[in-house]
Parts: C-alpha cells; sequence; structure tokens
C-alpha cells in the first residue's frame, strides 16, 4: 500500500500551523507569566523583562487563531483520493484530533493566563491594629512596566508583604497603586522598594 503524500504534505502543513498558533498564543501572554515565574523563583527583578511584547497581545493572539484555525480546517475538511487510488496508512501523530486538540486547549491556556494568574498568588494579606487613627495614610504610586492583570496581583501581593498595610490596588491602565498603610509600621520608601524589588518602576509617589 502507497501513502498518499499529497495528504501527508497537508498533514504536515497543518502540524506546522498549530505550532506557530501555539507559539504565537504563548507569546501573547509573555508580558504576563514572568511575574508568576518571578514569584515561584524568587528573582522578582525579571518580571517585566518582556513588557515591551504588550503592545503586540492583539496581533499575536489573531495570529494563533488564524494558524489553529487553519489547521482545524485541513484535518476536517473531506479527504479524498487522488487519481492512482493511492491511500493514506495509519496517520501520523500530528495527524490525528488529539494533537490538534491538545495544541488549541495549550493555546487557550495560554492566552487567557493573564485573567487567572491571581490563583498562582497565596493570599498574604495581614489583618493589620491601628492604634492611632492618625498613622494611616493613603498613598498613590506611579508605577512603569505593568501591562496587565497579572503585574497588579504581583505589585499587590509584594506590597501586602510589609507590615502595616491596610489595602493596596494596583492599576495597569492607570499606571499606579493606592496604598493605604500605618505609618508607624512602616514608610513610603519601604512601600517603593517593595515595589521596586518585582521588577516594576515607581516613577513617583504623592500622600493624599
Amino acid at each position: 500500500m502507497k501513502t498518499d503524500l499529497s495528504n501527508d504534505k497537508t498533514g504536515k502543513k497543518s502540524k506546522n500551523a498549530a505550532y506557530t498558533g501555539l507559539l504565537a498564543a504563548i507569546a501573547a501572554s509573555s508580558c504576563c507569566i514572568p511575574p508568576v515565574i518571578a514569584l515561584i523563583a524568587g528573582v522578582g527583578g525579571s518580571a517585566s523583562a518582556l513588557s515591551w511584547m504588550e503592545p503586540f497581545r492583539p496581533y499575536l493572539i489573531g495570529l494563533a487563531v488564524i494558524a489553529i484555525g487553519y489547521a482545524w480546517y485541513n484535518h476536517l475538511k473531506p479527504k479524498t483520493e487522488d487519481d492512482c487510488g493511492c491511500k493514506i496508512e495509519k496517520l501520523k501523530w500530528y495527524q490525528t484530533k488529539t494533537f490538534l486538540a491538545a495544541i488549541t486547549f495549550f493555546a487557550v491556556i495560554s492566552i487567557s493566563f493573564p485573567y487567572y494568574a491571581h490563583i498562582f498568588y497565596p493570599d498574604n494579606k495581614k489583618e493589620v491594629i491601628i492604634v492611632e487613627s492618625s498613622n494611616v495614610q493613603t498613598e498613590n504610586f506611579t508605577i512603569s512596566g505593568m501591562t496587565c492583570q497579572a503585574c497588579e496581583t504581583h505589585i499587590n501581593h509584594a506590597v501586602n508583604e510589609l507590615d502595616g498595610i491596610v489595602s493596596v490596588e494596583s492599576s495597569y491602565e492607570n499606571e499606579n497603586a493606592q496604598v493605604e498603610y500605618d505609618n508607624s509600621q512602616t514608610t513610603l520608601e519601604e512601600i517603593a522598594i517593595a515595589i521596586n524589588s518585582t521588577g516594576y518602576t515607581v516613577e513617583k509617589f504623592q500622600t493624599k
């Protein structure tokens, strides 16, 4: 029995398209994955290393969808025999539906990573005992380098490691973090150092 070379070439094109889609999906969230890796590995300074890729995220997601869609199209379209009556032998691993389903699954997981990255961060918020209410202040920190929700969670986690933090709310869209703290237990400088340790940069802060 002979192998239909045209179908084999189509299978390889589908495999290459699937891999392209997966790599594009991973790259689309490459700006968001380092913060989690930094937390696990304890190397906060590398957290924002790939933040420059954030502007390309929509295009990478589009490429992933097109590439994987093309792979599925080739897999699902009706197969025909050629004029010589040749038939494909047993499907190769990269020609199976299981392979494409696995690639699609990992691509979706990669693209959606920023929306569930917070589950990797343990809840480290502590109960703060306020002795003097006049000691409680709110500070607005302007921060550069954040690109997604994962960045926000990373900063919140780092600040909450300090004593005296009543609340902290970061926003990558507004490029800031609002920190309510007891100034008898921690200082602005310590908060700024905690934020900078994540790999993002405190540009300025202003007390409210």
